[in-house]
């Protein structure tokens, strides 16, 4: 700024100063950047302000900076491509993102149009044509690759692009949305699950992109530090909607990526100012929000408000009148210029004579056309340049831009763009004529598919570029490693196997933490093993895992910890390649170390084996939204819910106590879960779930239940089929003779720590009323009920073929029960196997709200303890003849059972 300038602003600025003071303080401000530099200029204000803050002047706080383009053009860098092909290239992959959804929507109107977003991808186009062309590199030898989190609603225009680059082909974008022939077409949104070749991250599940792509650049710095994989050149990029920061998951942890200085990160905020049913902040300014929030959380904060049309505007700008009108401005006015006349805009916006000066050269159509800064490719290039140059910090680019931009009076800038999928014949003509869509007139109407001719100047642009930045993105890649897993007797898991008896109680948790050290020693696999734990290590009694292995911190430690004092084994060890992942207090930021670590094969090549154990409370419940996205993200590893039960968990109260985990777990259809009572249960299940998933390959999860109630865990069974029957649902663990005369026999489930009350009551049948019983181990009822289905669909489909049974029913096909079932679950988990159980099937279960009390006084209150249990066996018997029903009474009072107490349920 001249001279001059300085002046003109000075004067009057501040009341009661001279105005030639004020000249001479700014030509010192002049004097120092011009013969320092903008850095040093900085270091002087700084101090500046700090000696008057000790002086007792209290400097006001300011997050944001004017609104205009956070990088000026005088530092812009110079385009390295060819505008002009990009240009053509990007309208083409306009044209076909709109015409696939458009003509899906057509062809199934009569039978309920399948839907699909136009908008986003419109406002957004530019955005990721930049990167595509400059910047997302794809896995090869010596690159990792980049981790691109797409915005979902954007996904029309990444199908387009992996049309013309070949990828896909018409009859792919002909099936937009209709996928149910697997392989044919393509999914709503990112879905590995459903296209596991083609998308990496589901994110449309609106702010699991944001906070898995922070964990995700963690993860990164986490693998490259513990010196597994040279993750340096990879970037993690996510692309957000402004609406989508109003989801608590999107800001949640933008503190961790600048605390870990996390500049492998790099965020895109789609600023068209508009979330599904009109403006994200009609009555404010979402970019400087959020720039105030990314600021004041350590981002560097990159602002692309302005596209080059208003440079010139903002150079003439010398009093700075229309930057102060730019930020007077609220977004919903804004809305109503991107779709308003010019002689409109020229009335309202630039509305005093000074401001209309600076446009009196542009035309009405000229003032409508001046661009959003999200849609010039250079100012976005210049910000994506300077984003991943960056060092110390993860870095923001807020972009704006106008939603459904070129889609005229379908949807541009309009309160119904979230939701255009249809356009008419005028609009589609516009369409052509706006973008120059290389397509004859008269075939418009029908949309067809464009794609350049091989030997093209578009074709060998595009080829060249992706070519050069490493190959096709997104692609998923999972890696054909198999690695070597202890087997069942290897001393990992054998000690397990003999039991405790006569040597002492522990729980499922205890054996939980010796399997798992074993594991993280094991010589290999154990570099593998990524222990996530939030902030509970000491409550499962993992502490010890912190002076072996460490805790990962990127700096490492940098204070004494105070439990080292003594020469104490067991300090609280922060390491630059610690081993152990200890989250804090964020079950949304271990899952999302999960999902980072349990997709490693897929996105980095190599096998990483997460083992996240947390409150079982807080996980289903908490961050269902997360499991599901590693269901479909086809991660791998283990979930371990600690603490489980409504009554183990004795002391915590309602909030605490799980009973219903499993019944969430049933509905994640990837996600193998087991309750296992003993410690040799939990061994094969652990070893096999190893060997299914990282040496067969299998694409699955797994959830354990595992509790913290200790008692003595007898050794595995030496009968035939006990691994198999622990693996299938349920075996045979206990039996006692039938009494003399005894017409049925009792079979009696167990689960958890509850099979403990089930043997007991198994004993109190016996001794008291001499009716001997089958005490059943059902480790998981989930997995019954899935076999069950399973061939029932079969007999259905094939009533020619030989019939199948399930393994409950011929596992049960003997027994003539009647049935009882006892957990610490509510009694739908076990209500799931009750079509395939041939008889009387009685349940108990923990409905209702936990409390706390002490675990008898709790087991009785829900009616799952030993008592309970036998009562209702005998109930079960009278019902089929089997007991004398007048005896019942008696019996009730012989136990010790209230029947008039309160209902569990409803306490």
């Amino acid at each position: 700024m001249a001279t001059d300038d300085v002046v003109k602003t000075a004067e009057g600025l501040i009341e009661g100063i001279d105005s030639v003071e004020l000249e001479e303080w700014f030509e010192s401000l002049e004097d120092v950047l011009h013969r320092y530099g903008p850095e040093k200029t900085q270091q002087l204000l700084v101090q500046l302000r700090e000696r008057a803050y000790h002086r007792g002047v209290m400097m006001p706080f300011k997050a944001t900076t004017p609104y205009v383009n956070t990088i000026p053009l005088d530092e812009q860098p110079r385009y390295p491509g060819n505008l002009e092909i990009e240009r053509r290239i990007k309208s083409i992959i306009r044209w076909n993102a709109m015409a696939m959804v458009v003509r899906a929507n057509k062809k199934t109107a009569d039978a309920g149009a399948v839907g699909g977003h136009i908008s986003t991808f419109a406002s957004s186009a530019t955005l990721y044509e930049v990167a595509y062309n400059h910047f997302f590199h794809g896995r090869t030898e010596d690159h990792p690759g980049d981790m691109v989190y797409f915005q979902g609603h954007a996904s029309p225009g990444m199908y387009a692009r992996a049309f013309v680059e070949g990828r896909l082909d018409e009859s792919h974008l002909e099936h937009f949305r209709q996928e149910a022939v697997r392989g044919q077409g393509l999914s709503s949104y990112p879905h590995p699950w459903l296209m596991p070749d083609f998308w990496q991250f589901p994110t449309v599940s609106m702010g699991l992109g944001p906070i898995c792509s922070i964990y995700h650049a963690r993860f990164l710095r986490y693998m490259h530090n513990r010196g597994l994989k040279d993750t340096s050149k990879s970037k993690v990029w996510s692309f957000l909607g402004d609406g989508e920061i109003d989801e608590p998951e999107s800001l949640g942890a933008i503190t961790l990526a600048s605390r870990e200085n996390l500049d492998n990160l790099v965020w895109v905020v789609n600023c068209n100012l508009q979330r599904l049913d009109g403006p994200v902040r009609g009555n404010g300014k979402i970019i400087q929000e959020l720039e105030g929030a990314f600021r004041g959380a350590g981002w560097n904060c990159i602002k692309v408000v302005w596209g080059g049309d208003w440079d010139n505007l903002l150079a003439r700008d010398h009093n700075g009148k229309l930057t102060k009108r730019l930020g007077e401005i609220i977004d919903g006015q804004y809305q109503k210029y991107s779709c308003s006349t010019g002689d409109y805009i020229r009335d309202h916006f630039f509305n005093d004579p000074e401001l209309q000066e600076l446009v009196d050269h542009l035309s009405d159509e000229q003032l409508e056309k001046l661009r959003r800064g999200g849609h010039d490719p250079e100012k976005v290039f210049a910000a994506f340049d300077a984003a991943v140059h960056h060092k110390g910090a993860p870095t923001v680019i807020l972009a704006k831009t106008i939603k459904g931009y070129g889609l005229g009076e379908a949807g541009e800038g309009r309160m119904i763009a979230h939701n255009t999928k249809k356009l008419n014949d005028e609009e589609l003509h516009s369409f052509r004529q706006r973008f120059n869509i290389p397509i004859d007139r008269e075939d418009v109407e029908q949309m067809p598919f464009y794609r350049p001719e091989e030997g093209s100047e578009e074709m060998a642009y595009l080829k060249a570029r992706r070519e050069q930045l490493g190959g096709h993105v997104p692609s998923r890649k999972p890696t054909d490693e198999r690695l070597e897993v202890p087997k069942l007797e290897d001393k990992t898991f054998k000690r397990q196997l003999t039991g405790t008896v006569g040597k002492g109680e522990v729980s499922t948790t205890q054996a939980y933490g010796a399997i798992l050290q074993n594991l993280m020693r094991d010589k290999n696999i154990g570099d593998r093993i990524v222990p996530i734990i939030p902030d509970e290590a000491r409550t499962f009694g993992l502490e010890g895992l912190f002076s072996s292995f460490g805790i990962y911190s990127s700096k490492g430690q940098l204070y004494e910890p105070v439990d080292r004092e003594g020469g104490n084994l067991m300090y609280y060890k922060e390491a630059t390649d610690g081993q152990v992942l200890e989250e804090g207090i964020t079950e949304a930021g271990a899952m999302s170390s999960f999902i980072a670590a349990g997709t490693a094969y897929s996105n980095l090549g190599m096998n990483m084996i997460p083992l996240y154990i947390y409150y079982s409370m807080f996980g289903f419940q908490r961050v269902g939204d997360l499991i599901w996205c590693a269901a479909d993200s086809r991660a791998k590893g283990f979930m371990v819910g600690g603490t489980s039960g409504r009554t183990t968990l004795n002391g915590e109260g309602l909030q605490h106590e799980d009973g219903h985990s499993h019944v969430m777990a049933a509905t994640v259809p990837n996600l193998v879960a087991y309750d296992p009572a003993f410690a040799f249960e939990l061994s094969v299940i652990m070893q096999d779930g190893l060997r299914r998933m990282y040496s067969e390959g299998e694409e699955i999860f797994y959830y354990l239940s595992v509790y913290n109630e200790a008692y003595e865990m007898p050794p595995m069974p030496e009968e035939e089929g006990v691994i198999e029957g622990i693996l299938k649902g349920m075996y045979k663990f206990k039996s006692t003779e039938s009494g003399e005369g005894q017409q049925k026999r009792p079979q009696l489930f167990g689960s958890g720590t509850i099979l403990n009350e089930v043997l007991r009551a198994q004993s109190i049948l016996k001794e008291k009323y001499n009716i001997g019983t089958d005490v059943w181990s059902v480790t998981s009822y989930s997995e019954l009920c899935r076999d069950g289905m399973a061939a029932d669909r079969w007999n259905r489909l094939h009533p020619e073929s030989e019939q199948r049974q399930s393994f409950l029913s011929k596992t049960l096909a003997e027994a003539n029960g009647p049935f009882i079932s006892s957990s610490d679950n509510i009694r739908m988990v076990a209500d799931q196997i009750r079509e395939w159980v041939p008889g009387q099937y009685v349940v108990l279960g923990t409905d209702g709200f936990g409390r706390s009390d002490t675990r008898p006084v709790l087991r009785r209150h829900f009616e799952i303890d030993a008592e309970c249990t036998a009562f209702a066996t005998l109930s079960a018997l009278a019902e089929e003849g089997a007991f004398e029903k007048s005896k019942l009474p008696s019996v009730i009072k012989d136990l010790g059972i209230d029947p008039d107490k309160v209902e569990p349920r409803t306490a």
